[in-house]
């Protein structure tokens, strides 16, 4: 055997060890889960090819965006584990982020809690030419604090009459509201719970919130109908995303977004790069005198 086909050899068993060191650390990606309504999941290499026309289609659409000064908002609900984040991630990763900006706020505060409940959402709302993900929103109301009795009767019910009125002011200012509700089953809700308490590297996105709410299913279950009932308008619908396979979930989304708004390439300059500047009279300071990161590896 010739040393390239050693090499060879040798690589190839370096990358399948790779693969089972990301399996046994419970990688969703190179898992095995189940596939969804009768479909058998989506093999690895056609995902991440499909994945990779539809981001760059995404770029498309953030460049035509910023072109035209367009405002885009996205939100992103769904029960606890139901693959918001990894969607977002995806529609995310090859953008400008100073153009296509996450919102994920935390626990209001003491001062944010005597506010309309609308208002802190009110500054993470899009500006010209650009495009806001909320990573969970205003629903919390209508989700997770009616459940949990993080708010009063009166103010959740105030909601449900005011939701519709606010998203149709943010359509009638201009901007685009996109509203995604990620399925999950309880079955498959409960192997990604278990794949988070097993694995060190994600842990920390189970909390004793999520845990508490596999024990009130079916109230989530009816918080999300009377949510439904009242904010799937005709001017601001729900678009429901089937989440038990997610690679098929994630396609599904960016496909449906690119869909819902009419962009065309945008005209770019040709750029051409000038060539490197030279002075003869710069001396480099010694290399002795910068501190440097340990070479590891």
């Amino acid at each position: 055997m010739g040393n390239k086909d050693k090499k060879k050899n040798h690589d190839d068993k370096k990358e399948e060890n790779t693969k089972s060191d990301i399996t046994r650390r419970g990688d969703p990606e190179e898992e095995s889960y189940p596939g969804q309504n009768g479909k058998e999941k989506l093999h690895l290499a056609f995902y991440e090819s499909e994945l990779a026309k539809l981001q760059e289609e995404l770029v498309k659409l953030q460049e035509w965006i910023k072109h035209k000064g367009m405002r885009v908002v996205l939100i992103f609900e769904g029960r606890d584990a139901a693959g918001k984040g990894g969607a977002i991630k995806r529609i995310t990763e090859c953008l400008n982020p100073r153009i296509c900006r996450v919102v994920a706020l935390g626990v209001p505060t003491e001062r944010e809690k005597t506010q309309w409940y609308f208002q802190r959402y009110i500054p993470h709302l899009p500006a010209a030419g650009e495009m806001a993900l909320f990573d969970r929103s205003w629903y919390n109301r209508a989700g997770v604090e009616r459940v949990m009795g993080f708010c009063k009767e009166d103010e959740y019910w105030d909601f449900l009459r005011s939701c519709p009125n606010f998203e149709n002011m943010l359509i009638r200012s201009g901007i685009i509201v996109i509203k995604y509700w990620f399925s999950v089953g309880d079955m498959e809700q409960e192997r990604r719970f278990k794949q988070r308490i097993e694995d060190p590297t994600r842990r920390w996105k189970i909390s004793p919130m999520d845990v508490e709410s596999r024990t009130r299913w079916v109230e989530y279950s009816k918080a999300k109908d009377e949510m439904f009932s009242y904010t799937d308008t005709k001017q601001s619908p729900w678009f429901v995303v089937e989440a038990d396979d997610k690679r098929r979930a994630r396609l599904n989304c960016i496909a449906h977004l690119l869909s819902m708004i009419p962009y065309e390439d945008v005209p770019r300059e040709k750029i051409l790069l000038p060539p490197l500047e030279r002075d003869k009279a710069y001396v480099r300071p010694p290399m002795s005198e910068q501190t440097f990161v340990p070479e590891k590896y």
